[in-house]
């Protein structure tokens, strides 16, 4: 399962928000391989999109939304979905087109009723779905595929619940700094040598005082706890989480995360994911190496979703219609919109880096508050 395109409006800081992920032209050489659905070379999309911006240019929230999508999709349950509607006495709509490796294209609308008031609660009724579905052929883009589904009438049922049924099983799994576990969709084998030896050497690259990582023996076929040792102390990792997270720094309490999503793409049992800033006490060149990982280590029909501020990022040899740029809009500062490298930067040698510094994509933060602060 990849995201093709989404469009929300009156979720979060997003309102008429849309965002692409299909490319016209192969890339020669690229070096992210597979970026095409599994036997359909001509139905390209973006398996890495780097997700960069400023502070509160909705990096987090697309996340938040995109999770909140997924479980009411998967769930059929719309009490988190509707938690993050900005304006209750507006109608809300999200339109999400999903490629499935079974060739088949999916477009769901999920459409919330505007409430008379704030306070009102949202039912069943306030709710209704529409699925539109179409085969991918063989010689299929996406651009072609969806003109047929354009065509089509929606799937329209008096419960929304029925409409959902319709969509295939859906795997994800979102990374934040600020809540590494509860998040994955995935059965991560936290009990077996595998993950032993990838949280081991992840931690100990990112701490050399760490002399290694041994598990618990207990007579318990499910145990999942961990000793992270260090000279003179040690840590306790139970279930991909640290238990007490005052003896590790924290660059090393993220990299009990990096090590989680680590073993579940060599599992190969995600289709998404979601890694939200996981990387901000992380050097910078451990970032980009575990970066390069984890594009090494996407299958086909994956897809991986990056938010950082790391510049050095804009340095390594990706495509440039993998990096998107959230800024807020210039003559509304309350419009979130997105902007693609690859609609400026033409010619093999522009530079990403020289663009973003130059701010070629006003994507920068504002500093002059900043400055002011002084003169107070």
């Amino acid at each position: 399962m990849v995201i093709m395109n989404l469009h929300l409006d009156n979720f979060l800081v997003f309102n008429e928000f849309d965002l692409c992920m299909s490319y016209p032209k192969k890339i020669v050489r690229s070096t992210i391989e597979g970026e095409h659905l599994s036997g359909r070379e001509r139905f390209r999309y973006k398996k890495v999109v780097i997700l960069m911006g400023a502070n509160a240019t909705g990096k987090t929230a697309l996340g938040r939304i995109l999770m909140s999508i997924f479980n009411f999709i998967d769930g059929k349950e719309y009490s988190g979905i509707v938690k993050l509607i900005d304006d209750k006495r507006k109608k809300a709509e999200f339109i999400i087109d999903l490629a499935f490796s079974s060739f088949q294209l999916y477009r769901i609308k999920g459409s919330f009723k505007a409430l008379r008031d704030e306070t009102d609660e949202y039912s069943s009724d306030d709710v209704s779905v529409e699925v539109w579905n179409e085969t991918i052929l063989p010689n299929d883009s996406y651009e072609r595929c969806v003109e047929r589904l354009a065509e089509k009438q929606a799937t329209i049922v008096e419960s929304y619940i029925k409409a959902l049924e319709k969509i295939p099983k859906m795997t994800w799994s979102f990374h934040y700094p600020y809540a590494p576990e509860g998040k994955l969709r995935t059965l991560i084998p936290f009990n077996s040598e595998e993950y032993r030896k990838t949280l081991e050497m992840t931690l100990k690259s990112l701490d050399p005082r760490i002399i290694g990582v041994t598990k618990v023996d207990e007579a318990v076929r499910t145990n999942r706890t961990y000793i992270v040792q260090y000279p003179n102390c040690s840590a306790i990792i139970r279930n991909g989480t640290v238990i007490d997270s005052q003896i590790l720094s924290s660059g090393t309490v993220d990299g009990i995360g990096v090590a989680n999503m680590i073993t579940s793409m060599k599992l190969n049992d995600v289709s998404f994911y979601y890694c939200d800033e996981k990387f901000a006490h992380i050097h910078s060149e451990a970032e980009r190496a575990f970066l390069s990982v984890f594009i090494d280590l996407l299958g086909p029909d994956r897809q991986l979703f990056y938010t950082t501020h790391n510049s050095d990022i804009l340095d390594m040899d990706l495509p440039k219609h993998s990096f998107a740029f959230m800024r807020r809009d210039e003559l509304d500062e309350n419009r979130i919109s997105c902007v693609y490298a690859s609609a400026y930067l033409k010619k093999n040698t522009d530079s990403l880096k020289n663009a973003v510094e130059n701010d070629l994509f006003s994507s920068a933060p504002n500093v002059d508050q900043i400055i002011g602060i002084k003169d107070i």
